[in-house]
């Protein structure tokens, strides 16, 4: 089943972190770390990796730590976990490389490809901004049904 691990829960949170601080000191791996009892230097290599991707962008020196790269309304959930757990599918058989046994005869293939394609989009349209702005309680995406 699809499951984030740690690390991605963790990116997440740092984003947002970043996010609601914008505008304000950067902040350093140690300082978050310590805000949501994380190991310190866990957060520093998805810090890292985070900016890999573009998404923080270091500053080193006194008045040094992360900041977003850019926009947080343009960072969706997605490319946060897409960056530090690679490709999300709930079952192997999504993916070009998933055949098995039963992928001549199997029946519920194309709707579990369809329930992955449904998890993904509302990842993507979820973004670091929406997960800012809690405060109105309202749902962050409408699912279809």
């Amino acid at each position: 089943m699809l499951k984030m691990s740690k690390r991605a829960d963790y990116a997440l949170i740092a984003l947002r972190h970043l996010a609601t601080h914008q505008g304000e000191a950067a902040c350093s791996a140690a300082d978050m770390a310590g805000a949501y009892a994380i190991s310190a230097p866990l957060m520093a290599k998805i810090l890292q990796r985070l900016a890999k991707h573009g998404m923080v962008k270091a500053r080193h020196g006194a008045a040094g730590g992360y900041r977003l790269a850019r926009p947080a309304e343009e960072i969706s959930a997605l490319d946060v976990i897409r960056a530090i757990d690679g490709p999300q599918t709930i079952t192997s058989c999504i993916t070009s490389h998933g055949e098995c046994q039963q992928t001549h005869t199997c029946t519920v293939r194309e709707p579990l490809r369809r329930v992955n394609s449904t998890i993904l989009d509302v990842l993507d349209r979820l973004t670091i901004s929406q997960m800012v702005d809690d405060t109105a309680g309202g749902r962050f995406v409408e699912l279809q049904t």
